[in-house]
């Protein structure tokens, strides 16, 4: 996905353009402007012309006559004398109908090869939700996804952190989601690409387009190559994105971001080059207001919710590090994939034991459900110690109760595989969507021993086994 436009954003100039003053420093990301009319404010849109190519620039701070501003793109070509121009109150996106099968940069132009013509569009900082608007107690999300559903339920507006590298099925499982919301509920999905690879995105863009999925979903991507402001802005172009599904189509939307962290990267950037003195590791002392300004953006209203999923890096494997700490404490739980349960051949490749929701309550899910998860995870846990003894003794040497324990685990171990509807051109298998019922009443009857006759291959990628039955 490239941009040939000459054009550094998603505006052109319309009509008389309003000068501001002159260009009086230039760096590789910031230049700073002497103000001869100071009617401008933060983040409004400025730009500079040179021959046929607009430079255009985002107001990061004003000191009396002098602003300094955030270039959108490379600065080569600028220079010191050059002439200003107001642009327009902020960057803009479209919003509405529109936006559903195409991919935006971070500027809230198409990076798609279309174009978008007489389209609705609104400032990607724009929407701020008032207490009273803000629905606290969602339905809960079912997601037809077994092992979700059962050890990681959300509710809608849900944030929950996705943990995975490359190879675990993570594509597959974001796809699996956006069918499967868009199946139970007719709502859309939004991805938000912010400092990843532009291959990922392609490839991403590519198997929605092969898995008939492109029309439910809307992109947008500020890409590794892309200057700091790209990487830091992309975010506020999909909420924007998301905010017009909630609220304008009143959807329940699904947001996947990845990577979440990159945003706090760019931000120390661009904190860096406004020489603002910076907090450990290296953030930007604004670090927390960053992150609860994008986060905050992600809730309910009676209408409708974003609920999203958000990949995080950690760096230098350090749970602890600040920014981790700060995005993990507005997290409402997390799934984590694993290439150890990847490499069983079992997806979706979810670690059971690290997959975590903090509506695991029985004044929540129902005494029911919340006993199932505590079952499941003791006969799951102690599976792991068995394997080990199984492994130096031999399985002749457990006692009954373990031996009972032993193969109910491996059932169950292959009941959370799933057939997924995204993945049929390559299985071969008809995908399932799984009410949370059906996954109740198997994995009762798993650990109850009722099932104990049945062999365990026949527990792998199927829907629900009982109701199968008849």
């Amino acid at each position: 996905m490239e941009n040939n436009m000459n054009m550094q954003g998603g505006l052109a100039p319309r009509g008389t353009a309003r000068r501001l003053g002159k260009l009086i420093a230039v760096s590789s990301l910031k230049v700073e402007i002497f103000l001869e009319d100071t009617n401008v404010g933060i983040r409004d849109l400025v730009y500079a012309q040179a021959e046929d190519r607009i430079y255009q620039f985002e107001v990061a701070e004003i000191n009396g006559s002098v602003a300094s501003a955030i270039c959108f793109g490379m600065t080569n070509g600028l220079r010191r004398g050059m002439d200003v121009y107001w642009l327009s109150e902020g960057i803009r996106v479209a919003y509405d109908q529109a936006i559903l099968g195409h991919v935006f940069n971070s500027y809230g132009q198409t990076i798609d090869g279309t174009q978008l013509e007489q389209v609705n569009t609104r400032s990607i900082y724009e929407r701020n939700l008032s207490m009273d608007e803000i629905e606290i107690d969602g339905d809960i999300l079912w997601t037809g996804i077994k092992v979700l559903d059962f050890f990681a339920p959300m509710r809608k507006g849900f944030k929950m952190g996705l943990l995975g590298g490359a190879g675990v099925g993570k594509t597959v499982l974001i796809k699996e989601l956006i069918h499967n919301v868009y199946q139970g509920l007719g709502s859309n999905s939004v991805f938000v690409g912010v400092g990843e690879r532009s291959r990922e995105g392609r490839d991403l863009y590519d198997e929605m387009v092969e898995a008939d999925l492109l029309d439910k979903i809307s992109m947008a991507f500020g890409q590794m190559g892309d200057n700091a402001m790209s990487r830091s802005r992309a975010m506020y172009t999909g909420l924007t994105l998301a905010e017009y599904l909630r609220d304008e189509k009143k959807q329940d939307v699904l947001l996947f971001i990845d990577n979440i962290y990159r945003m706090v990267q760019a931000n120390a950037e661009i904190s860096t080059e406004l020489a603002r003195m910076p907090i450990d590791n290296g953030y930007s002392p604004a670090l927390l207001t960053e992150i609860s300004e994008v986060e905050e953006r992600i809730n309910s209203t009676a209408d409708g919710s974003i609920t999203s999923f958000q990949a995080i890096f950690i760096p230098a494997d350090d749970i602890n590090d600040g920014a981790v700490h700060a995005i993990s404490q507005h997290l409402d739980g997390q799934v984590v994939l694993d290439r150890k349960v990847a490499e069983k051949g079992l997806y979706p490749a979810i670690n059971v034991f690290a997959t975590q929701s903090r509506i695991i309550d029985p004044e929540i899910l129902g005494q029911r459900h919340f006993h199932l998860v505590e079952e499941a995870l003791r006969c799951l846990s102690r599976y792991e110690e068995l394997e080990q003894i199984v492994a130096v003794l031999g399985i002749d040497e457990l006692s009954q109760e373990d031996h009972d324990t032993f193969f109910r685990a491996r059932k169950l171990r292959n009941y959370f595989s799933q057939p997924m509807y995204v993945a049929e051109q390559y299985t071969g298998i008809p995908g399932q969507f799984v009410a949370i019922g059906d996954v109740l009443d198997d994995v009762e009857a798993i650990l109850d021993g009722r099932l104990d006759d049945v062999d365990e291959g026949d527990f792998t990628y199927i829907g629900a086994y009982l109701k199968g039955l008849h």
